[in-house]
């Protein structure tokens, strides 16, 4: 399994992806990937409600297209969404035209000027490309609640073990992670709540995604990946 603490070389070495948020607060951002989901995406607002915690929901197109009323219970519950391409991509094995229209698709139903790329993978020129409309956000603790050999326990002690002021946690509001994810969530939230933390969103850049899509894709968008 891959670490669930993303070393410090990683992300010197690629600047332009956000890692994790610095100040000087006591804040966590908590992240959900690959939603909305029926039943677990709406489970997942509730159980943040109950702790007045935000967070940062990363949408995949279809699905937002599919569930409107989840995706627009996100927004009513005052959290921040993000593009997550239209069809969960893999950036590294996807030629760049390719993905940069999935990413514009995805954009009609996740309006957001935050984008994280599918499995975290995503190349220099990808990510040099991007960076243009999007703040790129990665993460430096991943709960690994979508993995089958990991118990909910053990997610639960990834999250407590390494989340410091100002990371980004990744959980999954998705089927396959929706046990995981609830039992250890409210968890995660009350051991930090009662050390002083609180839960925000990732703050979003002050350009949108919108009118500058089509330049998005003439500019570079023939290249092929690498």
């Amino acid at each position: 399994m891959p670490w669930v603490h993303v070393p410090r070389i990683f992300k010197l070495a690629f600047p332009v992806l956000t890692w994790n948020i610095q100040g000087d607060r006591k804040v966590l951002y908590l992240t959900f990937d690959d939603g909305p989901t029926p039943v677990i995406t709406s489970e997942v607002l509730s159980v943040l409600r109950e702790h007045n915690a935000l967070a940062t929901f990363f949408c995949i197109g279809r699905n937002a297209e599919r569930n409107p009323d989840i995706y627009q219970q996100i927004i009513s519950a005052g959290h921040a969404t993000g593009n997550h391409t239209y069809s969960h991509l893999k950036g590294w094995y996807t030629q760049n035209r390719e993905y940069y229209n999935d990413i514009q698709l995805a954009a009609g139903f996740v309006p957001s000027a935050l984008f994280r790329p599918a499995y975290g993978l995503i190349t220099p020129r990808q990510a040099m490309h991007l960076r243009k409309q999007f703040r790129i956000i990665m993460w430096d603790v991943m709960s690994y609640d979508f993995h089958p050999r990991v118990t909910r326990e053990k997610c639960l002690e990834n999250v407590i073990l390494y989340a410091k002021s100002g990371s980004i946690i990744v959980f999954h509001d998705s089927a396959k992670a929706s046990e995981k994810t609830l039992y250890a969530l409210p968890r995660v939230l009350s051991h930090f709540a009662s050390l002083g933390f609180t839960f925000e969103t990732i703050p979003v850049p002050k350009y949108q995604f919108g009118t500058g899509t089509s330049e998005l894709l003439s500019s570079g968008a023939g290249d092929k990946t690498g």
